[in-house]
């Protein structure tokens, strides 16, 4: 069954990656398992990583921030060339006033802060989706994310393409008792087939080597990483 996975980096990585020492991960070794556990005769066509270039100037790490992100995007796009997309928005940055944090709200004592947002991930992905099963680029979509926004994109496709597949992996972690994210059941309710969650096991499985060859400097993976 050809496939087309779509993976919202910015979902995945605060589902999934923050706070770990699992942010060298090879993408497309593990939804290509993933999906392989669900159904051997699964055929991975392409693999879309939707995400975003870092702003520097607010990142923890500064410019080396920015560094690590397009070296990790080099490795990606160097171990699998034929087969990984990565589709860019962009963050927008802009000042906000919203109330400040206190019970009951007043609405007249607010503060002055910076507010980012991630712009075109979720159009991108809604767009890809639907023209990809338009135009027959697969016979299935496997959407990574969480992100409920994305449920009337599911719903098209359900209407207008009946016969098309629709695979849905949440990037969370399995609960072992502690407090999770919930996952989406309206985004569950949609889809033919749902990965609840992705375990530390397989993250660990498909970590890259530190040295990616590509066909000029390798690609090293970040120290702090």
């Amino acid at each position: 069954m050809r496939t087309i996975v779509y993976i919202d980096g910015f979902n995945f990585y605060f589902g999934v990656l923050r706070n770990t020492p699992y942010k060298w991960l090879d993408l497309v070794g593990l939804v290509k398992h993933i999906c392989r556990v669900q159904n051997p005769d699964i055929e991975i066509v392409t693999v879309k990583f939707f995400t975003a270039p870092v702003i520097t100037r607010l990142a923890t790490k500064g410019e080396r921030a920015g560094q690590s992100q397009n070296t990790y995007h080099r490795a990606l796009i160097n171990r699998h060339p034929d087969t990984l997309e990565i589709i860019e928005g962009y963050y927008l940055m802009e000042k906000s006033t919203p109330p400040r944090y206190k019970t009951p709200v007043d609405k007249q004592d607010r503060v002055e802060v910076w507010k980012l947002e991630e712009k075109q991930t979720d159009v991108n992905i809604a767009l890809h989706l639907y023209r990809d099963a338009m135009i027959n680029s697969c016979e299935q979509s496997v959407l990574v994310s969480s992100d409920s926004d994305l449920e009337t994109s599911l719903k098209f496709l359900n209407h207008d393409f009946p016969e098309h597949q629709l695979g849905l992996i949440l990037p969370r972690k399995q609960s072992q008792g502690q407090k999770s994210r919930p996952a989406n059941a309206s985004l569950s309710n949609l889809a033919d087939w749902t990965r609840q969650y992705i375990l530390d096991d397989e993250l660990a499985k498909f970590q890259m080597p530190d040295r990616v060859p590509t066909k000029k400097k390798p690609a090293i993976k970040p120290d702090y990483w």
